[in-house]
């Protein structure tokens, strides 16, 4: 199911500039069959929901963590410096780009919204055009009114080039997203089996590296499933909670090569807060775990 595909994207700015309450009540609908309860909140999916209406907008230190250029200097502030990756270039416009200046192997991001990246493992092969088509094309999203999500609604869109990680087998390296309820890491979701034309498999484990059954694939993993614990992963879990203590909720995305750690992003809003893919179950498990602040 792509939520994005179910609702006309100029439809859904429409409806956020109406009221983002109202966008909220359809694409939770169309995710979980069910109207979210914004009143009292259980589940995590709701509690997010609650969050975007009173809590991340005009909330300086969730917008400024919510840039992905901005995000840095907090991370620096936290006395994380270390686990910043390399900054090649910083662009407004995808025309700004001298490519013959660049490495043969870089990464572009946008510092709004999720998605949208130029991940170029082999300049000679990049069709630069159509990158920059493709790049154009994401900044005209309008992510703080696609889903309702206010902390996106970012000044000054910022093109970030950034350091390649190269890994052993060439494969992109692996990702860690921690979830992190007011300042505790509790749970990592981890990618299993990311290669070419493979689909990826993703499972939670805890701080003690025991398979947590929370989502469709842990729950239908054998028995005896295990994967061999990271190296390093302990550091991100202490990461993560420095990063994530002012929070009631937020994941915090690492990766993770040869032990050595880089920070990739805060989330605040996993999957615009429609993640179909949870158990209910764990959706309620989870949203115990949130404290909301008062309500402003």
């Amino acid at each position: 199911m792509q939520i994005r595909s179910n609702c006309n994207t100029y439809f859904r700015y429409l409806m956020t500039k109406i009221s983002p309450k109202l966008t909220i009540n359809t694409l939770f609908r169309l995710c979980h069959h069910r109207k979210p309860n914004l009143k009292n909140p259980q589940t995590l999916d709701e509690k997010i929901q609650w969050m975007k209406l009173n809590y991340y907008k005009d909330n300086e230190l969730v917008e400024k963590c919510a840039d992905k250029w901005r995000v840095r200097e907090y991370v620096k502030d936290c006395g994380l410096r270390h686990i910043l990756n390399d900054v090649i270039a910083i662009y407004e416009d995808p025309n700004e780009i001298n490519w013959d200046e660049l490495p043969e192997k870089f990464v572009l991001k946008w510092n709004f919204g999720n998605g949208g990246n130029v991940v170029c493992t082999n300049k000679s092969c990049l069709n630069i055009f159509q990158a920059i088509e493709n790049l154009k094309r994401f900044k005209k999203i309008k992510f703080h009114l696609l889903a309702a999500e206010p902390q996106y609604n970012i000044d000054k869109k910022l093109l970030i080039c950034e350091k390649f990680i190269d890994t052993e087998d060439g494969l992109p390296p692996a990702d860690y997203k921690f979830y992190c309820f007011n300042g505790e890491a509790k749970y990592v979701l981890c990618c299993i089996g990311r290669a070419e034309n493979q689909k990826p498999s993703f499972y939670f484990f805890d701080k003690q590296w025991q398979l947590q059954r929370l989502n469709k694939q842990g729950k239908n993993a054998p028995d005896d499933f295990s994967v061999p614990k990271p190296d390093g992963i302990e550091h991100l879990f202490d990461y993560a909670e420095i990063l994530s203590k002012p929070f009631p909720f937020v994941r915090a995305d690492f990766y993770l090569e040869q032990g050595k750690c880089y920070f990739g992003e805060l989330t605040f809003t996993p999957s615009g807060g429609f993640d179909y893919g949870r158990l209910p179950e764990s959706d309620l498990l989870l949203g115990s775990f949130v404290n909301l602040p008062n309500n402003k």
